[in-house]
């Protein structure tokens, strides 16, 4: 099958959702609700370029919406399929951080307890605790700040070989002292799962949370092929071309799963109904973990601590190579929202979520912060400008970079964005942050009639060299 990158044909693949129809469904939308969830998809697919996305929303408590829309790949035979499962990546840490909840619940260990009872050779696993890996604030580097697969992802790995490269580094920070995304705290804490518990973690998951919710979640590293959604990427405004995921190994206790949208909305409902975990692990998975310094972190234990208008929310999102997921939930709406691409750009899944809750429970857009860093700010427009001109300084790039920008990619930079002239405005979206060792920046590009969106990282300091500069269309 064909990828179809034409707006025209997407439109025409989303015109024509699969509903599927199953006993799990109750209290369905009524046809306008549903027309204007159809829509919202439409308008997310056709203005990004990408090909599929599968929704799943939960109202009071069930499972009401389940659809797929677009183009799956050549692995999903027929329409798009809603039982199609796709890697969640990063959502699924509030299953692992879950599985610790209850191994904490069945005495086997503590969330206080030190990373060095059961992992060794961790850097100041004496001082770190469990809570801190749940939590990202123990100061572990994170092992995948970059949003593609660099040159080491193509090769498996397994998660003693993760914790040996970024486990044994010096931490970026004092434990409980700041708040830095680590995939690499997540990958440890499910080592601890699998030494507690005496077996493997997703067999664990699948006794203590699948097996009794009826989920059917793969591991993500077996999602590939017939009967799976093919994961795509694009560089720039270049063509819509399929994706190589990473070898075996790299997302494991970090981003593990593939599931169904349904799936995640059983889990959801699990979430809002406070059964298979105890309620107060529930509520401790839920409550915002604060810094020693008393500041918060807006993050619990696998999930973070948000509010939509006031409402109080439970999100996450995930990233793996060629797929892109959104989960939301509303617990005092008794409503959750599920959103799942197979494209690693355009935030058409985050578009889609945030589209369907703003249609029940209206938000505002949060304000966007100002730039705090006029000179790398300026630098980062320059490595734009190079970009469209296929001039690329390859010496403001770190050799992750490097690797990522060669001819394909360089090319279909230069031909997609020199073909739009000249920018309208070229600004920062919000200050910098930390992660991964690198400094992140966000840009949003706007010519007349559209908006593209860069995302950067680089190494910290004036002069710092990027690490990543993926520029991507915006909504």
């Amino acid at each position: 099958m064909i990828l179809r990158p034409l707006l025209v044909a997407l439109l025409a693949l989303v015109a024509t959702p699969a509903l599927v129809a199953t006993p799990a469904l109750a209290q369905p939308l009524t046809p306008d609700e549903s027309g204007q969830v159809d829509k919202i998809v439409a308008d997310a697919l056709a203005s990004t370029g990408v090909p599929s996305a599968s929704v799943a929303i939960v109202r009071d408590g069930k499972i009401v919406f389940a659809r797929a829309y677009g183009d799956q790949g050549p692995g999903v035979a027929g329409p798009a399929s809603a039982d199609a499962k796709y890697p969640i990546a990063s959502i699924s840490k509030q299953f692992t951080a879950a599985a610790i909840l209850m191994l904490a619940q069945e005495g086997k260990l503590s969330l206080d307890d030190k990373v060095s009872k059961w992992i060794p050779g961790i850097t100041r696993g004496d001082e770190i605790s469990v809570r801190q890996l749940l939590s990202h604030t123990a100061g572990l580097q994170d092992y995948w700040p970059q949003d593609y697969s660099f040159v080491a992802m193509e090769k498996p790995t397994t998660p003693q070989g993760i914790v040996d490269r970024w486990a044994k580094k010096p931490l970026d920070f004092e434990p409980g002292t700041q708040w830095q995304y680590s995939n690499t705290g997540y990958v440890v804490a499910g080592m601890i799962v699998e030494k507690a518990s005496g077996t493997t973690l997703l067999k664990y998951l699948e006794k203590k949370v699948f097996k009794p919710l009826g989920m059917k979640p793969v591991d993500q590293d077996l999602a590939i092929g017939k009967g799976y959604p093919q994961p795509t990427h694009r560089f720039a405004l270049g063509p819509v071309r399929p994706a190589t995921p990473a070898a075996n190994g790299w997302l494991w206790a970090a981003g593990e799963l593939a599931m169904s949208a349904s799936d995640l909305a059983k889990w959801d409902i699990a979430r809002i109904d406070r059964t298979i975990l105890a309620p107060a692990d529930w509520a401790t998975q839920e409550t915002e973990v604060k810094l020693s310094d008393g500041h918060g972190t807006r993050y619990g234990l696998g999930v973070a601590v948000a509010s939509e208008n006031g409402i109080p929310a439970i999100e996450h999102g995930g990233e793996a190579v060629g797929f892109l997921s959104d989960n939301i939930v509303l617990r005092d709406k008794r409503f959750a929202v599920v959103a799942i691409v197979n494209a690693d750009f355009g935030d058409a899944q985050g578009t889609i979520a945030d589209g369907i809750i703003d249609l029940f429970y209206p938000v505002q857009a949060p304000p966007v912060a100002e730039s705090e860093d006029q000179v790398r700010d300026a630098l980062a427009r320059k490595v734009f400008d190079q970009l469209r001109a296929g001039t690329l300084d390859r010496s403001l790039l770190t050799e992750d970079a490097n690797y990522y920008f060669d001819a394909t990619a360089t090319a279909d930079y230069r031909d997609s964005l020199s073909a739009l002239g000249d920018p309208q405005s070229f600004t920062a979206t919000r200050g910098p942050r930390l992660r991964g060792g690198f400094v992140n920046r966000n840009y949003s590009i706007t010519y007349a009639g559209r908006k593209l969106t860069a995302v950067t990282y680089a190494e910290p300091g004036i002069a710092g060299k990027f690490e990543q500069f993926i520029v991507m269309p915006a909504n």
